[in-house]
């Protein structure tokens, strides 16, 4: 596997006067680039036939990373290179990273209870189920609520997030709840004396040569955590590299190995978002038919052939593809999430599990 190196000045300006597969640059470019491999261009025309065949998928930019370098990009329709793209719940994916730097700097534990950060927001009787929430439980949505917390016309949303019933016992029940990464971005702000987003400016944005991106926040003023994040397609796919480098970029540890393998690992048993764990069999649902059955790790989902992915709504994905030493980053506008997955499993994954 390859470490990337930021590219020379020089290579930068013949970089920046095309691109593998579409539109002219207009951003910086440091994630270097060759040219397509024919499989790779065949493997892509495919998943765009397929596309244009389905009309619930629509796919606004797709880069293709492969030992590092960038062998494919190409944005559609009003998409483009230099405009950001609503990562909805891939944001959860860096809040997670936020999560994982305050661990490997001591100051938090997975183990840490959610009360004991918020103490005056909890409310005067607790359950033993309220009580027992930990950061861990936080990360891989499995706090024991039956249904998603719902912030509307809430003042405070901590504090509407620790008065939502929690019926099942935390770590048994996985309900997919963009709330709980809400309450992941407030425990790293509390922790750390920083927003979510200025806290991974310096960390995580600015070493990977990501310009400081947009991300909306509560009335409270911290950061959504589980939405509202806007980047580039490039910086999606930095992201992943990161990832598939193992929390190294440039010879700097940005992330302990140790919080990656356990980021981007099976923790539990994962559903669809919307779906109860006791009525995806009455859905259909499998591991065979549906990716979101695959399970979940740290605001990350298990994908097939030892892969992982950040993933939001609307189709946008980071897919780190260990086995290929590959990442794929996708920005959509799609109705149909897993068809859209599909075509990338189908077409993608066998051309880059090929490609030496």
């Amino acid at each position: 596997m390859k470490t990337i190196r930021l590219i020379s000045a020089l290579a930068l300006t013949a970089l920046l006067m095309c691109s593998c597969g579409g539109k002219k640059q207009q951003n910086i470019i440091d994630l270097p680039r060759e040219a397509t491999p024919p499989a790779i261009q065949a493997a892509v025309d495919a998943i765009l036939a397929g596309d244009e065949a389905d009309p619930s998928v629509t796919f606004e930019s797709l880069m293709v990373l492969k030992h590092g370098n960038v062998i494919f990009e190409d944005w559609y329709g009003e998409a483009a290179p230099d405009i950001p793209h609503a990562m909805h719940s891939v944001s959860k994916s860096f809040t997670a990273t936020a999560i994982g730097m305050l661990v490997d700097q001591g100051k938090i534990s997975v183990n840490d209870k959610l009360v004991d950060f918020f103490p005056e927001d909890c409310p005067e009787e607790m359950s033993d189920n309220l009580k027992a929430i930990t950061v861990h439980n936080l990360l891989t949505m499995n706090c024991g609520h039956e249904t998603e917390v719902n912030r509307r016309g809430a003042d405070n949303w901590v504090k509407a997030f620790l008065a939502h019933p929690v019926t099942k016992t935390p770590g048994t029940w996985y309900c997919y709840n963009s709330m709980g990464t809400y309450m992941l971005s407030a425990i790293a702000q509390k922790v750390s004396g920083e927003k979510v987003l200025d806290f991974l400016d310096t960390r995580l944005f600015q070493p990977l040569h990501i310009e400081k991106p947009q991300w909306e926040e509560s009335p409270q003023g911290i950061n959504a955590g589980g939405w509202g994040l806007y980047l580039k397609t490039e910086d999606m796919a930095k992201f992943g590299q990161l990832f598939l480098q193992k929390g190294k970029w440039n010879g700097e540890q940005l992330i302990s190995e140790n919080w990656v393998a356990e980021a981007s690992k099976y923790q539990v048993p994962s559903v669809p978002a919307g779906t109860r764990p006791d009525n995806a069999a009455e859905r259909g649902l499998t591991p065979e038919n549906s990716t979101f059955m695959l399970g979940y790790g740290y605001q990350m989902w298990m994908c097939p052939e030892g892969a992982y992915r950040a993933d939001g709504a609307r189709g946008q994905y980071i897919i780190v593809y260990p086995d290929a030493d590959a990442v794929i980053a996708v920005t959509a506008d799609s109705n149909n999430l897993q068809a859209e997955q599909d075509l990338i499993y189908k077409y993608l994954f066998p051309a880059l599990k090929a490609l030496k």
